[in-house]
């Protein structure tokens, strides 16, 4: 139904999503021990992060594609939770930010590659709440396809907009966290925009499973 917006939607939902303000500012931190490691340990960080977020998308697929016989119920859950998750980005009222919680985390030691690549993994659970509204919309029109592969790589779409940002401060000196605060300012209008698209695609559902027959 959405087959070719959604991969578009998936990547802004990234871009968004990292511009949290509980996400990027404190980027530099995660990133503070990588460089001086090893040119590439930021790269295996995002690999981590990448694969946490495919994961889920997978996992949910598979979700979906076992309730296929109560679509029509799964697809009223979707149109609820979607239209749920687009009021919450305009009213922005989802400001969890437990990223403080997790300091020692984000600036933790794991040394080689290796450790980049799991500090990834872990980051991808630790950032849900921040990221919980716009990520989950992804994930309900992924588990309404019910299609495992397409599930993954929307998933890994996402992950390539959350990265791309990520890079562009691990490579970059000029990046501070105060700077970063300051760009992170523009995230709430992008959040509305991502509000009323996520939004009119739940009513959009509406109207097409249900009215448009009428």
């Amino acid at each position: 139904m959405f087959s070719n917006f959604l991969p578009v939607a998936a990547f802004f939902a990234g871009v968004v999503s990292v511009l949290s303000p509980c996400i990027l500012p404190v980027i530099p931190a995660v990133f503070a021990y990588s460089t001086g490691e090893g040119k590439f340990r930021p790269i295996a960080i995002i690999l981590g992060l990448s694969l946490s977020f495919t994961c889920m998308g997978i996992v949910t697929s598979i979700f979906g594609a076992t309730l296929t016989a109560y679509l029509d119920y799964l697809n009223i859950f979707a149109e609820v939770l979607l239209i749920i998750m687009g009021i919450s980005l305009l009213f922005d009222l989802n400001t969890f930010n437990i990223f403080g919680k997790f300091s020692s985390l984000a600036n933790s030691k794991r040394e080689g590659l290796l450790g980049g690549f799991l500090l990834g993994l872990s980051l991808g659970i630790v950032w849900l709440p921040c990221v919980g509204p716009v990520l989950g919309s992804i994930l309900t029109m992924v588990a309404v396809s019910g299609e495992v592969v397409y599930g993954g790589l929307m998933l890994f779409i996402y992950s390539l907009g959350f990265s791309v940002p990520m890079l562009l401060v691990a490579y970059s000196a000029s990046f501070s966290s105060t700077r970063l605060q300051k760009v992170s300012k523009f995230g709430f209008p992008l959040k509305k925009v991502a509000g009323f698209i996520i939004l009119g695609v739940g009513f959009y559902m509406v109207y097409k499973n249900h009215f448009s027959g009428i």
